[in-house]
Parts: structure tokens; C-alpha cells; sequence
């Protein structure tokens, strides 16, 4: 038997591509580091632009949404108007002829976004492993792109949730949430997860005394609102406290054009390889990790669970948590004592809680004990992994 003969030809499908940035990619390249890429193969909506994450694929098959098609800013429901009624048809037939093509043993569906529309009219029939990240209608969607489209959204991913043969979701709270509507359990949680040799660095991980406090900020600001009540409150505090305070950016987005940046303690490193962004979070003492504090948005609030937080836990950084009591960050934090935990109850007072917790001389001899637990019991990526290279292993052949 040769090394690569028990791996299944499988097929990806979902809106992004196999190098994209973002939290979902991340994911699925974790589960998918030992799969052969001759033996993989990829389904997206977007084109892959680069190959900086090192993800190589057999074959990979695009149904493209034009660019100006894709619903960002300009005429936003219009545009998904369109995607629901023509070019959902377009992607349905590539994505039949697309698996016709490539023959693949496995399918693997990730319901993200506008891939939910031809996953919907193609996948009822056939066997396929299910993962989900994150709703649909979360981030104002109704708003955005009407009440119409993104319910065609919601019972689409919901039908490809309870149709799938073997399923997992990103949270314990997504997987109740998703049991309830429609009476499948999760066979795991999956998200993403701390490896071997960084559990094995945390066991050595000695004490990081700086006189710069320096903290973290990888990835997208979603909550941007208690982003800013953050920032506002370091801004305040560094006036008069007695060590040098510094926010650092890490990922694709610029931020420097905003009205809240200060160039003179906050720096951008923008979007490192994985190897490079561990080296660079290592260096610092904290991670910040904001959701909504209102709960106005209880679907991303309550539900999804920040990639960002498995960075932090991995590099051995106190994490500052800001958000809903309700929310999966909080919750968390509630459990596991890594950092300070900031909700509605105590956010008028945040810049007294950050001025405490900031004072602290090493987080890491503070929250060690925690973020290795944590890191164990929540973030295992080699049990996480062998557990869905299992389910996907046992699948029915795709077609």
C-alpha cells in the first residue's frame, strides 16, 4: 500500500477558494494539512488568487460570480436578486458537470454564503459530510440583501445540515442551535485548533517580561463597534500609565485610513504566512478578541466562535475577551480563566478593568495553567482532525 492509497479522492466544496484568508479557510487547510493534493479536489465560487497558504489541489473547479455581480456595497439586493434567480442555475450545472468530471469519492460541503444556493439544487441526492462556520444571516444580511434571499439562505443551509450523511458544526452552542431546527446531532465540533508542536511549545513557553505591553489583533474587525469602544479605552489609559502601550494588526485588511488609528502605538503587519504570524504573535503578551456587546446581531454573537482565539491560545497570550454574555467568546472565557473577560455589565468601567489587567508583569505566568487547558480540552486539532478524516473515510461513494 503506498503512503497516500487510504485518502479518498475528495472534493471541497464551498464560496471560497482553497488559499483564501479568513477564518473558514484556515479551518479546512488545518483538517486537510496530510491530505494528498492528488487526491484533493476544490469547488468555489471565487477564484483562487494566490497560493500563499501553500494549499495544492488535483483540480480545482470555479463557477465564478462576476465581481461586480457580488453584493458587496452598490445595489447590494439587486445583486442578490440576481445571484438567487439566474446565477444560482449557471452554478448548479457546473457543479453537476464539475463532479461528473472529477469522480470523487468524498464530498465535503461547507454551506458558506452563495455556494448554499447550488450545494442546495445538486448535494440532495447524494452522500456528503457537512461542516458549518457560520450562518448565513449574520452581519445585518436581511438588511443588506433582503428578507427574501437571505431566508433562501437559512432553509438551504439548514436542508444541506439535516440531509448530509455525517455532519459537525463550529461551537457546542451552533450544534444545539442547528439539533433543534432540525433534529440531526453533530457528530463533532470542528473548528479551528492548537497543533502538537504548539502544545509542545506551550509545556517549555518560559516568561515574556517586556517593557512595551504588546497586544494582538489578528484578522477582520467584525464587531466594529465594540472594536472601537477598545481602542478608545487604550487610548485614554496609555496617557498616564507607566509602561509603553502597542496594538498590533495582523492580517489582510489595512486599517491605517480609519479615524480611530494612531500610528504612533499601533502597527500593521499585514497578512503573514502561518508560520510567520506564530513567530510574530509569540512576541507579544495579549490577544483581543471582540464580539457585540448589545447582542443586537445574537446569530454571530451567540453562535459562531472567532478563529483568532485558537492564534492567541497557541502562542501563549492572555486573552482580553469583549462581548455579550450570551456570546461563545464569553462563555468561554467564563469557563476558562486565560485573561479578562469584558461584558455589558462591566464595559462602562473598561478602562479600569484594562488598567488592572494590564498591570499584570507576565500574563503567561498568570494564565498558563488555563490556556493549556483550554488548549487541550477545546482545541485538540490532531483529535479534531482524525475524527473528521474518519467520517469522511466511512462516506458512500459520492455518486
Amino acid at each position: 500500500m503506498t503512503r497516500n492509497s487510504g485518502f479518498p479522492r475528495l472534493l471541497v466544496v464551498t464560496e471560497f477558494p482553497p488559499n483564501a484568508s479568513g477564518g473558514g479557510p484556515a479551518i479546512v487547510r488545518q483538517m486537510l494539512q496530510r491530505w494528498p493534493a492528488e487526491k484533493l479536489l476544490w469547488w468555489s465560487c471565487l477564484p483562487d488568487s494566490t497560493k500563499k497558504f501553500g494549499r495544492d489541489v488535483a483540480a480545482h473547479f470555479v463557477a465564478g460570480i462576476p465581481s461586480r455581480l457580488y453584493p458587496h456595497i452598490t445595489l447590494p439586493r439587486f445583486k442578490a436578486w440576481l445571484l438567487n434567480s439566474t446565477w444560482r442555475h449557471f452554478a448548479a450545472r457546473h457543479l453537476k458537470r464539475s463532479i461528473k468530471l472529477s469522480k470523487p469519492d468524498v464530498i465535503w460541503a461547507i454551506p458558506h454564503q452563495w455556494s448554499i444556493l447550488p450545494q442546495v439544487e445538486v448535494l440532495w441526492a447524494r452522500s456528503y459530510h457537512v461542516s458549518i462556520h457560520d450562518y448565513p444571516d449574520v452581519h445585518n444580511s436581511r438588511r443588506r440583501l433582503g428578507l427574501n434571499v437571505t431566508n433562501e439562505l437559512i432553509l438551504g443551509m439548514q436542508q444541506l445540515y439535516r440531509l448530509g450523511t455525517s455532519r459537525d458544526a463550529i461551537s457546542n452552542e451552533m450544534a444545539a442551535d442547528l439539533e433543534a431546527v432540525t433534529t440531526k446531532p453533530a457528530a463533532q465540533i470542528l473548528h479551528s485548533g492548537v497543533e502538537p508542536r504548539e502544545l509542545a511549545y506551550l509545556q517549555q513557553k518560559r516568561s515574556l517580561k517586556n517593557r512595551t505591553i504588546t497586544i494582538a489583533y489578528a484578522g477582520t474587525i467584525a464587531a466594529k463597534e465594540s472594536f472601537a469602544l477598545f481602542v478608545a479605552a487604550l487610548s485614554q489609559i496609555r496617557k498616564g500609565f507607566p509602561s509603553p502601550i502597542e496594538l498590533h494588526f495582523f492580517g489582510a485588511h489595512r486599517y491605517e485610513q480609519e479615524s480611530w488609528f494612531e500610528k504612533q502605538w499601533m502597527i500593521e503587519h499585514g497578512n503573514l504566512t502561518p508560520e510567520e504570524l506564530t513567530v510574530r504573535l509569540r512576541q507579544c503578551q495579549w490577544g483581543f478578541i471582540p464580539m457585540e456587546l448589545d447582542d443586537n446581531n445574537p446569530r454571530y454573537n451567540r453562535y459562531s466562535l472567532p478563529t483568532k482565539i485558537v492564534s492567541y491560545l497557541a502562542a501563549g497570550l492572555g486573552i482580553i475577551s469583549v462581548g455579550h454574555t450570551a456570546s461563545t467568546v464569553i462563555r468561554l472565557a467564563r469557563r476558562y480563566s486565560f485573561g479578562i473577560a469584558i461584558d455589558e455589565t462591566n464595559a462602562s468601567r473598561m478602562d479600569e478593568v484594562l488598567i488592572q489587567a494590564l498591570s499584570v508583569d507576565d500574563p503567561w505566568s498568570q494564565f498558563a495553567e488555563e490556556i493549556l487547558r483550554c488548549a487541550h480540552q477545546e482545541f485538540d486539532a490532531a483529535s479534531m482532525r482524525d475524527k473528521l478524516h474518519a467520517m469522511l473515510q466511512s462516506q458512500r461513494p459520492a455518486i
